[in-house]
């Protein structure tokens, strides 16, 4: 296939999440690459922060796709109407969809916000594939706005006071790497505090993007050693430091 064939193919949710996606590594892969790569395989089980998150981006940039979420009328995930009408899936309760709406109006409300989302020349969840040291990668931009010339990532946070910190522990500096080399724009992030409501902008330092550089050739490494060395042997395999 050719690369503007793959990437047509990877902008249905279905293939890039799904066995054609998984070819390439991606930013979720980083965390499992640097603590236990015999894990890189096992699907991730689905939580309620992740659906949370998914229909905020989806109520923003893909307004028509929200029917794929299940919302069910119900005080929490505890009731027999919930277990009912979940069938053991992850779904989300309507007073959680009515906070992501004020969440939503919050952001678009803002000009700056608004201007970065919905400006002229703005494409929505484009991916983009690249090759880092014989390694091939993708990734999804939430929105390329070309007339600023950047990648803006919305997210969303349970404490806007401490985003820096979770920016580093849930590996946002290498996503500003990779997204760096897959799209060629720097990356800001554009997050909204669930329980305030806050907004935040957060653009990337060079050291930032120098860490999060630093942890995908660990990656790399790590998925080089374990999925592409002949012969190696994963129970002999050790974690060695200094105290």
């Amino acid at each position: 296939m050719t690369k503007e064939e793959i990437l047509e193919k990877l902008k249905d949710d279905k293939h890039y999440y799904g066995e054609f996606g998984q070819q390439f590594l991606s930013n979720s892969n980083i965390s499992t690459l640097l603590s236990n790569p015999l894990l890189l395989k096992e699907k991730s089980e689905p939580n309620v922060n992740f659906a949370i998150g998914g229909y905020f981006h989806t109520i923003i940039l893909e307004p028509d796709k929200l029917d794929k979420y299940k919302v069910i009328d119900a005080t929490t995930r505890n009731t027999n109407k919930y277990k009912e009408l979940s069938g053991g899936e992850i779904c989300l309760l309507q007073h959680e969809v009515d906070k992501i709406e004020l969440m939503r109006d919050k952001m678009m409300s803002n000009k700056i916000c608004a201007g970065l989302i919905k400006g002229f020349n703005i494409e929505y969840e484009i991916p983009g594939i690249t090759e880092i040291n014989n390694v091939m990668w993708k990734g999804k931009a939430d929105i390329l706005n070309h007339d600023e010339g950047l990648i803006v990532d919305l997210k969303t946070t349970s404490d806007i006071s401490s985003f820096a910190y979770s920016a580093k522990k849930y590996n946002y500096d290498s996503q500003a790497y990779l997204y760096r080399k897959l799209f060629g724009y720097d990356l800001i992030f554009m997050a909204i505090d669930k329980q305030t409501n806050q907004i935040g902008i957060f653009d990337c330092s060079e050291t930032f993007l120098k860490s999060g550089e630093d942890k995908v050739m660990k990656a790399i490494d790590a998925y080089t050693l374990f999925y592409k060395t002949e012969d190696f042997d994963p129970q002999q395999h050790l974690l060695t430091k200094t105290l």
